[in-house]
């Protein structure tokens, strides 16, 4: 049976989208762009990171563009100067919560974050710098975890549960304080739930998970592998 199409316009131009897809979803099959963090495609979507807000007509407020679905006679605005500013003080903070230091990071040049706040325009920053004292985990005889790159998108937590069915991965903690921990706070190295699959590893956006050995600029994350592997699950499709 057909899917049900509904018809919006996302600024201006008339879009037709499948009934129960997001406004994100709806936008990239258009061919437009909205800027992403936390979202991954394969994963489910959280709104975390914040930097897809769009307006809506008719609504109060800004919306995550990767949680709200479409409904049919919607208007979107999903590029003004009002969510360029609010999505470049999101970049902003993000880089100030933690010691981003692009040019000593294993993932400089193949950094979401560090590439999304280029394309913003984010230069410097108008807000002082936390400059945490976190550790970086090496316990892991193929992976490491470093706490100061981390942008807390949950990504590796959603790979690890969704993906590799672990859920060694989660969330300690609150607000700007919270770490990636696994199963009860242990490192890496002693987690007894790990795989050691890498999944975590490729979902990363930063520098935050990269291989053993890795140096300068040398970490590139395959997260087009994690959509491929969710959909040949969904198919049933396992020689991959």
């Amino acid at each position: 049976m057909p899917q049900k199409k509904v018809s919006l316009r996302i600024d201006g131009g008339l879009v037709s989208a499948p009934e129960g897809a997001t406004i994100l979803e709806a936008a990239r099959a258009a061919g437009k762009f909205i800027p992403t963090l936390c979202y991954l495609k394969g994963l489910s979507a959280v709104g975390a990171c914040r930097v897809c807000l769009v307006e809506v007509s008719g609504v109060g407020r800004l919306l995550p563009a990767c949680t709200t679905p479409v409904q049919d006679g919607m208007s979107v605005t999903i590029n003004s100067q009002k969510l360029q500013r609010y999505r470049r003080i999101a970049v902003e903070l993000l880089l100030v919560e933690r010691n981003h230091v692009c040019a000593v990071c294993v993932s400089g040049g193949h950094c979401e974050l560090q590439t999304l706040a280029k394309t913003l325009g984010v230069n410097s920053v108008r807000y002082p710098y936390n400059y945490p004292r976190l550790p970086v985990d090496v316990s892991h005889e193929r992976f490491v975890l470093d706490h100061n790159r981390c942008i807390l998108c949950t990504r590796c937590v959603r790979a690890c549960d969704q993906l590799e069915g672990a859920h060694t991965i989660d969330v300690l903690g609150r607000g700007a304080r919270s770490l990636i921990v696994r199963d009860m706070n242990v490192p890496w190295g002693e987690s007894t739930t790990c795989t050691s699959c890498g999944k975590c590893v490729m979902a990363c956006p930063t520098g935050a998970l990269f291989k053993q050995g890795s140096t300068v600029a040398e970490m590139v994350h395959d997260v087009e592998k994690l959509a491929f592997l969710r959909a040949a699950r969904e198919r049933k499709v396992w020689n991959v």
